[in-house]
């Protein structure tokens, strides 16, 4: 595929509609899953496991799925995860109507491939952009997920008691997002993949991964991830074991991700204006001051302010990952390096996912927190490392 000389805003526009339509799938189910995990099974420390089975689901897909659009294009690819998404939302009714917990995870995981498909949205922005607009497309279309952070955990609150089964209507919501998201994707117009992109030409996986950029994108988006999933997937259980009721947690996991994706907005002006390594360290600076919080009370106000900075934080830590993951390939490669990537996000996530239940009914939220900082400091030696190379004489 050829580099665009204009930047094609039509297409940013629709892209940022789908990214906020996939938001709402998943902010919706992150303010439910906890809660109806701990409904369906009588092991409270697994009750986050659908949030796992959902990282893994999403994990598993992530190769395949940058692959497959590598070779049938943008559009079939993202409307074929639609699809895949009101199926799992389906089983997800279904197993609440039969109080499977196993059934629910399994549920899960089949949305988690929606997910995975979704997450290629600020990729396909960059193809769409010219080459000094690929930061601001990416930010742009991220910003997208606001309408998520809206809509998302309000959607699931208000359709909970639709039914006699708690959340049912909720996934049947879910469902129906879906099915607007395939008339948006249908619009969505991406060149399609040249005879050299879908050959899959270009260096060897490993030489690609091993270059210190593809490293610190990496590390900067996967373990900006594994943190922001880590608390994130715990509020909802954090908050009902502080006696808060389910509508404050919903909303505060609504304001969590306004706070992931309005920065959108202009994050990729400030890439641009201050450069992309200096964003991820704003990004690191305010997953502390969201530490900072959390451990400093338990209040609505606490979460809520803790959960604003954690979402901010994490939009620097990912939008600069992705922004330096695209420096690090040619056309030919560039399904298997963001493959590659966003196996490597999937999998930090899954970890996260699995551990969140556990940590936070036997070690505590204080204590958890504690967990994220010596990840945290993994990043800024990842950065001060690549910024020293960027320094030498040998640029990297």
């Amino acid at each position: 595929m050829s580099t665009p000389a204009v930047t094609d805003h039509r297409t940013l526009a629709l892209l940022a509609a789908c990214q906020g339509l996939l938001l709402i799938n998943a902010s919706g189910l992150i303010s439910m899953q906890g809660l109806v995990g701990y409904m369906l099974t009588d092991t409270k420390s697994l009750a986050t496991l659908g949030a796992t089975t959902y990282v893994i689901g999403s994990a598993l897909a992530a190769m395949p799925a940058a692959l497959w659009m590598g070779r049938v294009g943008r559009r079939a690819g993202f409307m074929t995860g639609a699809f895949i998404n009101i199926v799992g939302c389906g089983l997800a009714a279904l197993a609440l109507h039969l109080r499977s917990f196993p059934l629910f995870c399994a549920a899960t995981a089949v949305i988690g491939i929606y997910q995975a498909i979704g997450l290629q949205y600020r990729f396909a922005a960059a193809e769409v952009a010219a080459p000094a607009d690929r930061a601001k497309a990416i930010s742009w279309v991220l910003a997208g997920g606001i309408a998520g952070g809206i809509l998302g955990p309000e959607s699931m609150r208000l359709a909970r008691d639709w039914f006699a089964t708690p959340f049912a209507g909720s996934f049947i919501v879910l469902a129906a997002y879906a099915l607007l998201a395939m008339a948006v994707q249908s619009r969505v117009h991406v060149p399609k993949p040249t005879r050299e992109e879908r050959s899959g030409g270009g260096r060897p996986l490993g030489e690609i991964v091993r270059q210190p950029v593809f490293v610190v994108a990496v590390i900067s988006a996967a373990f900006g991830y594994g943190i922001m999933n880590l608390l994130m997937v715990a509020t909802p259980l954090a908050m009902d074991f502080c006696s808060h009721p389910f509508a404050q947690a919903a909303m505060v996991i609504q304001w969590h991700v306004v706070g992931m994706y309005a920065p959108g907005l202009f994050t990729g002006s400030l890439i641009r204006r201050y450069g992309t390594l200096k964003v991820i360290l704003a990004g690191v600076v305010l997953v502390g001051g969201c530490v900072a919080v959390a451990l400093s009370g338990t209040t609505v106000t606490h979460f809520l302010v803790a959960l604003a900075l954690l979402g901010v934080g994490w939009n620097f830590m990912y939008t600069g990952g992705t922004t330096l993951l695209t420096e690090s390939y040619a056309p030919a490669e560039k399904a298997r390096a963001q493959g590659a990537n966003d196996f490597a996000v999937f999998a930090t996530m899954g970890v996260s996912s699995f551990s969140s239940g556990a940590l936070v009914s036997v070690a505590g939220w204080e204590r958890m927190n504690m967990l994220a900082l010596p990840v945290l400091a993994v990043v800024v030696v990842a950065v001060v490392w690549l910024a020293r190379l960027r320094r030498a004489p040998a640029a990297v």
